[in-house]
C-alpha cells in the first residue's frame, strides 16, 4: 500500500501545508513589526507633545511654534501611513490564515482517503482470511468424515 499514489499526494499536500504555515508565521511577524513601529510613532508624538506642554508659559517664538506644528503634522502623516501599513499586514495575515487552513483541509482529506482505503483493504484481507479458514475447516471436516 506504500506504493499508492495517494502517499505522494499526501507528501505534496503536507509540504504545501508546511509552506503555507511558514508564510502565515512570516505575515504575523510582519504585522507585529509594523504594529511595533506604529506604537513607537505614537509614543514619539506623545513625548514630543509633553515636551511642548512643558514649555507652556515660557515665551515661544512664532517660528518655533510654527515648526512644532509642522513637525506634529509630519508625525501625524507618518502615523496615518503606518496605520494603513498595519491594516495591510492584517489583511495579509487573514489571507495567509485562510490559505493555510485550505492546505490543512486538503491534507486531512487525503489522509482520510488513505485511511478509508486502508480500512477497505483490511476488511478485504479479513474476509480472505475468513474464507481460507472456512475452506480449511471444511477440508478438515471432510477428511475426518472420510476417515470414519
Amino acid at each position: 500500500m506504500r506504493n499508492d499514489p495517494l502517499f505522494t499526494v499526501l507528501k505534496l499536500a503536507t509540504e504545501a501545508e508546511e509552506q503555507a504555515a511558514l508564510q502565515l508565521k512570516s505575515a504575523q511577524f510582519e504585522r507585529q513589526k509594523r504594529q511595533g513601529q506604529l506604537e513607537a510613532l505614537n509614543n514619539y508624538r506623545l513625548d514630543y507633545m509633553k515636551q511642548m506642554k512643558g514649555q507652556q508659559g515660557q515665551s515661544v517664538s512664532a517660528n518655533h511654534y510654527h515648526q512644532f506644528h509642522q513637525f506634529i503634522k509630519q508625525v501625524d502623516t507618518a502615523i496615518a501611513q503606518q496605520v494603513a501599513s498595519v491594516k495591510d499586514a492584517e489583511q495579509q495575515v487573514g489571507y495567509r490564515q485562510t490559505h493555510w487552513q485550505e492546505k490543512q483541509q486538503k491534507r486531512k482529506a487525503v489522509e482520510m482517503l488513505i485511511e478509508k482505503k486502508r480500512q477497505k483493504a483490511s476488511i478485504a484481507q479479513a474476509k480472505q482470511e475468513q474464507k481460507m479458514s472456512d475452506e480449511f475447516a471444511m477440508q478438515q471436516y471432510f477428511r475426518q468424515r472420510n476417515k470414519h
